[in-house]
């Protein structure tokens, strides 16, 4: 860290990156800070100039705010400020966020992928090792998924999946600093083709299912770009961790070759990992497991057979560090996930609400289907919506799977950004009507799930699909707040509990 500006020239010159340089005389200047936000821009700062969206405005109110150097592929002609023009500004800010934040070699990344899974398969992950660190006195690993983001000095809210290279490396620099030498982080299609994890060499990397999702003009064109961009995970990492399940296993183990050891999971082909005897235990689900041989059980805080696999997952790593299989028992048989299979009851037990951020049509079959085994001959009433001007496959895929697994549908809101709720949902709805499958839109995502509860007079499971436990939906007014799902569904469920004379919280 502080480097002089040089430093910075030479990585991009060494990388064949640099199209100009106009230093004026700075190449000495330590470099204090490094970012792409002007509102955050302090004295002694290299400024990456990045995104389609991006403003001349943007770098000028940095240059005032204490920016001595800009990196762009555009030569903006600022007074005050050297300038670095790169030929591809995406490829360059790895390369400076690793210059920059110097993180050491005995730090270990474990990166998970894949359509569905990807969180839950971090917080086990944490929870596993954490549970083995508080055994031999060691501080909590970081990770870094759609919820959250922990690294031993900060513990936020997550905006996105995965976050920029000089979002990933300072946090990488934080846990470092704070005695944490492993970090567990989801891997986005987005990261992967957009090289924001490039440079990360991975212990270990974890590829857990794919399906069509992510497909629109300003993600993924098709499905081979997802898939694609996907597999890159398999180029940085030493061993690979896949699932013996998943569609197109061929092509997964086949990248997966790259990797000095594949390991495989799963539960219906074999596997060096392999679950069997699965069975439920209420709200908790048991299994069996075969680990080259060695047979163990394991039981599982949460319902749901793709939960298992995510546990496999986890087993498969922890085997790779050494963890105590006793340590990873008593992490998964006690760890949740925020928003996922989060299971509300009403107190007359007829009404079951579960709120999952389930958001493709993959995930949609998994949990309708383990609603279905969970609550056979329940009612089955989907709540849900697609975001506005992206994931534009998720309306067919959703409302098809959707469709044919329930017995009504209320469409409502779900980040409708600058589209019209009722457009998108008349979107939704003509995939609906194929099935024959019965629905309602309400616009207010509140009300549709208040809707839902209150108007379930048989045994129904409401589906509360696609937000999880976020608390803000994206509009055509920018980000506005919201009070969440499973709040929803609680307040729901005591008004139900109300009118049928039974005045106490929802379990």
């Amino acid at each position: 860290m502080n480097n002089k500006l040089k430093a910075y020239i030479d990585v991009l010159e060494a990388n064949d990156l640099i199209k100009d340089i106009k230093c004026g005389g700075f190449e000495d200047t330590l470099i204090k800070q490094i970012t792409y936000d002007s509102k955050a821009v302090k004295s002694g700062c290299l400024f990456a100039c990045k995104g389609a969206a991006f403003k001349k405005q943007y770098l000028e109110d940095a240059v005032k705010n204490g920016a001595v150097c800009y990196v762009s592929e555009i030569d903006y002609e600022i007074e005050n400020a050297a300038a670095i023009i790169v030929n591809d500004i995406r490829r360059a800010m790895p390369y400076i966020a690793q210059l920059h934040y110097d993180i050491p070699d005995d730090f270990y990344c474990i990166g998970i992928t894949g359509t569905k899974g990807k969180t839950t398969t971090a917080y086990y992950l944490k929870a596993v090792f954490d549970e083995y660190m508080a055994e031999i006195e060691k501080p909590e690993v970081g990770f870094m998924t759609t919820v959250e983001t922990y690294d031993g000095k900060e513990r936020i809210s997550s905006g996105i999946t995965t976050p920029e290279s000089f979002e990933i490396y300072r946090h990488f620099r934080n846990a470092y600093d704070s005695g944490i030498r492993h970090m567990i982080m989801e891997f986005s299609s987005q990261a992967l083709k957009y090289r924001r994890v490039q440079g990360i060499e991975l212990e270990t990397a974890i590829f857990l299912n794919i399906s069509e999702d992510h497909i629109s003009p300003i993600e993924h064109p098709d499905f081979n770009d997802y898939f694609e961009s996907k597999l890159k995970i398999f180029s940085q990492c030493k061993k690979a961790i896949i699932c013996a399940d998943s569609m197109h296993f061929g092509k997964i183990r086949k990248a997966a070759e790259n990797a000095s050891e594949i390991i495989t999971f799963g539960i219906d082909n074999e596997a060096d990992i392999k679950a069997y005897d699965i069975r439920s235990l209420g709200d908790r689900t048991a299994f069996s497991v075969d680990i080259a041989g060695e047979k163990d059980e394991f039981v599982l805080n949460m319902r749901g057979k793709f939960n298992i696999e995510n546990a496999l997952a986890a087993i498969a790593v922890a085997k790779h560090f050494n963890i105590p299989m006793e340590d990873v028992k008593t992490a998964l048989g006690r760890v949740s996930v925020p928003g996922r299979v989060e299971e509300y009851h009403s107190k007359d037990e007829k009404v079951h609400a579960i709120v999952d951020y389930a958001h493709n049509g993959f995930s949609f079959r998994s949990i309708i289907g383990t609603a279905k085994e969970c609550w056979p001959g329940s009612r089955i009433v989907t709540v849900f919506g697609c975001p506005g001007g992206k994931a534009l496959n998720r309306r067919k895929d959703m409302g098809t799977a959707a469709g044919e697994m329930s017995d009504y549908i209320y469409l409502t809101a779900d980040d409708p950004a600058k589209e019209k709720i009722e457009d998108i949902c008349a979107d939704i709805g003509t995939y609906i009507d194929v099935t024959g499958c019965k629905y309602s839109v309400i616009s207010d995502r509140v009300e549709a799930i208040k809707t839902a509860i209150m108007k379930s007079d048989i045994p129904t499971v409401v589906l509360v699909l696609g937000k999880g436990c976020e608390k803000a939906q994206k509009t055509a007014n920018g980000i506005e707040p919201y009070v969440s799902d499973a709040s929803a569904v609680k307040e729901a469920l005591r008004e139900y509990n109300d009118t049928r004379g039974k005045r106490s919280e929802p379990t």
